[in-house]
């Protein structure tokens, strides 16, 4: 028995998890260069993997802050996303391996698994910027009171001819376009005159304003456009927005309405756009015109139909290019051919994951998140190509003050996820002022910096201590009985589907890696042995067949360790399902703090889900065990233990994170031992457990969790007393 099997730190753990989830980029900086979805938390990913490499009789988190060498131990993440499970596992001295059915996977993990020394990253850096920045840089000029100035932002808002008069309205859902982030401590927001388009200061909350230079009166609270409908400017009729933008031709087409700029002082004022701005704008269309008829880069490919993207062609995006408008073509085009002179390939490699990193946030779906944070709010801050009524348009290029754009990402992500890879730390809970806070503590990692094998082989004879793959990991190239270890987090069920979204990126990285990389010779990243599916049975089978191959590749005595969560029962069932086929037993499930809780999917959710399940397995060996041997009283007590060390941790938890742990435990309670699948009378005996779990959830109290009336942050501060002894740095 491993040490994980016996009992988890979920209480210290979800704290911590909860400081790290809050600034994971700075935290775990090497994993997040680029964008993937649903990453889990590396603090998280540590201990599941010492739990699994630790003996039953050694503590998880008294061992924690110690260091540890692994290296006659191979791990697989055969779902390898970001690659956190990799990078927490070398850290720890692992061998690993990854693979993931996605290229553009690939190409992330292995970008961050190599290192280049940051002073001939820096100096190639100067020299990109010697060739790059001017040519960008012009076309972000502007002026204000007669001085040069430079653009940070540019404000549009996306236009729609009236059906019924054939006039022409913006879809601004107010008259106010930038106000703090928090706005009861700077009231003050930016409007802007329907009448003249002149921008002036007023009360966030104020339903009446005055244009200054027009005296137009208006209510800054109202614009033409309602949740799904529009208000024609010009005859005051009411139309569907979608069906409108469907019967048109092309995509939307923009107006330029504000410019956001830094002086040279390091002041930033808005302007409404003159003359000289829009004289600018369009030298920048026809310039890309002409670059494009020279050979200019960028992605022509369709959008392909899919779940994560008809959102977009129903606006009529049909190209991938069309995600951009001009000026962003012709400056990305222009920073592109730039990274594919540098001769050094070490660097030429970093910089290419650093170019398809801002795409996510220079681009005509992004839009403004207020002043007072990171401004740009990028593509994917939804799990959908969402087409933004008021989109923003960065500096690709940029300046000191800009968020999202080559210069500052540099600095910011590229150089830190360098800087954190040659000395990783680990985050430790502390008492600040009477808050918890985090301190880092150093010297007890081994630096993330790994050499790559082409083969299990390389791996096996200690010429490479990583295998970097991209393919279906229902058939994998390694031999029986060769990992110690399967750590992993699988796709997600249904509705986010990432091999649409990462063809975003895909089509763009295929301009330079298609001719050299033969992960990047297809049309797309979507593939037909994907996991993900809508379909519970498809689902169940593809997870089903990846977990089987698990089970060959591990170790008799080995581990098979996932994270899972879920709204709906399909799911669930398909897990039962899959883990039946595959012939894995379930030995734990843990309950863990997950992302953080005000990403915008999960905010937007009525009962937010926040919680992870870690399941436990191991090649099954007993007999199938039914169901019915372990009752829904205890399955629910079973809920009611885990919740409520969860809750006097301080992890406020809502009613769908009650439903996550009550399914993992109703989970556990079906141990599959063979792969012959559910037959339809142990079906019908699970069907009729979740009915009865679910009318006894409708009355199961939150509130009743929270054992010792403490108030949280007392609870936090208590857990510090807990942490394990650690050298700081």
């Amino acid at each position: 028995m491993q040490s994980i099997e016996r009992d988890f730190p979920i209480e210290p753990l979800s704290q911590l998890a909860k400081l790290e989830s809050w600034r994971k980029e700075i935290n775990r900086p090497t994993y997040y260069v680029h964008k993937w979805w649903a990453r889990r938390l590396g603090s998280v990913f540590r201990a599941i993997l010492l739990g699994a490499l630790l003996d039953e009789s050694e503590d998880i988190w008294q061992q924690f802050y110690c260091p540890h060498n692994f290296e006659n131990k191979i791990i697989l993440d055969p779902f390898m996303g970001g690659g956190t499970t990799l990078g927490e596992a070398v850290k720890l001295g692992c061998r690993v391996i990854g693979n993931d059915i996605n290229p553009v996977s690939w190409y992330l993990v292995h970008s961050a698994l190599q290192r280049v020394n940051p002073t001939v990253l820096k100096r190639a850096f100067r020299r990109l910027e010697q060739e790059v920045e001017p040519k960008i840089r012009k076309y972000y000029r502007s002026t204000w009171n007669g001085e040069p100035a430079d653009v940070l932002y540019a404000f549009w808002v996306k236009l729609i001819r009236c059906p019924g008069c054939q006039g022409v309205s913006r879809l601004f859902p107010n008259w106010i376009f930038s106000s703090d982030a928090y706005p009861k401590r700077k009231p003050k927001a930016q409007t802007l005159c329907p009448a003249c388009g002149h921008i002036h200061v007023i009360h966030y909350q104020a339903q009446t304003a005055t244009c200054p230079n027009c005296r137009y009166v208006y209510n800054p609270q109202t614009g033409p456009a309602r949740r799904t409908t529009f208000i024609c400017e010009s005859c005051g009729q009411e139309h569907p927005i979608a069906e409108t933008y469907r019967l048109s031709d092309g995509p939307p087409e923009h107006q330029l309405y504000a410019l956001m700029l830094l002086l040279p002082g390091g002041r930033k004022v808005y302007k409404q756009p003159d003359t000289s701005d829009l004289a600018l704008y369009a030298q920048a269309v026809t310039d890309w015109e002409q670059a494009r008829q020279q050979g200019a880069l960028y992605p022509g490919e369709k959008i392909p139909p899919g779940v994560n993207t008809d959102q977009a062609r129903g606006y009529n995006y049909h190209y991938w290019h069309q995600m951009f408008n001009p000026r962003q073509l012709l400056c990305l085009s222009t920073l592109l051919k730039g990274i594919l002179t540098e001769s050094d390939q070490a660097v030429k490699e970093q910089f290419l994951l650093l170019f398809s990193g801002i795409l996510e946030f220079n681009n005509m779906f992004c839009s403004f998140k207020g002043e007072g944070t990171g401004a740009v709010r990028p593509l994917f801050s939804h799990h959908i190509l969402k087409p933004e009524r008021t989109p923003l348009e960065n500096n690709p290029w940029g300046t000191s003050k800009n968020s999202g754009s080559f210069a500052t990402l540099f600095e910011r992500r590229l150089l830190a996820a360098q800087k954190y890879a040659n000395e990783p730390f680990e985050l430790a809970l502390t008492s600040q002022n009477g808050h918890a806070a985090g301190q880092k503590v150093y010297h007890i990692n081994h630096p993330i910096s790994v050499q790559p094998g082409k083969a299990f082989t390389d791996l096996a004879a200690g010429r490479a201590e990583a295998l970097i793959l991209s393919g279906d990991s229902a058939s994998l190239p390694l031999p029986d009985g060769c990992v110690d270890a399967v750590i992993t987090d699988p796709p997600y069920f249904d509705n986010v589907h990432y091999s649409e979204l990462a063809d975003f990126f895909y089509v763009w990285l295929k301009l330079a890696l298609g001719d050299q990389v033969s992960y990047f010779s297809a049309a797309s990243t979507r593939h037909p042995a994907e996991v993900q599916d809508t379909n519970a049975k498809s689902f169940e089978q593809g997870l089903a067949a990846v977990f089987a191959e698990c089970r060959r590749v591990l170790k008799p005595e080995g581990l098979v360790i996932f994270t899972f969560q879920h709204a709906r029962e399909e799911a669930w069932l398909a897990l039962i399902g899959a883990l039946a086929r595959a012939g894995l037993q379930l030995t734990a499930a843990y309950p863990i703090k997950a992302e953080m809780a005000v990403a915008t999917p999960k905010s937007q959710a009525k009962e937010p889900i926040n919680i992870d399940i870690i399941f436990v397995c191991r090649p099954a060996g007993a007999a199938i065990r039914l169901v019915s041997e372990t009752s829904v009283d205890q399955i629910l007590a079973k809920t009611r233990q885990l919740a409520t060390r969860l809750s006097a941790a301080g992890i406020k938890l809502s009613k769908g994170d009650l439903f996550v742990i009550t399914m993992s435990q109703f989970v556990v309670a079906y141990v599959p031992a063979d792969s012959k699948g559910i037959s339809n009378t142990l079906l019908d005996e699970q069907m009729a457990i979740l009915g009865e779990l679910q009318s006894a959830l409708a009355h199961f109290s939150v509130d009743d969790l929270v054992m010792e009336k403490e108030p949280s942050q007392m609870r936090q501060l208590r857990l510090l007393e807990e942490v394990p002894p650690y050298t700081a740095s």
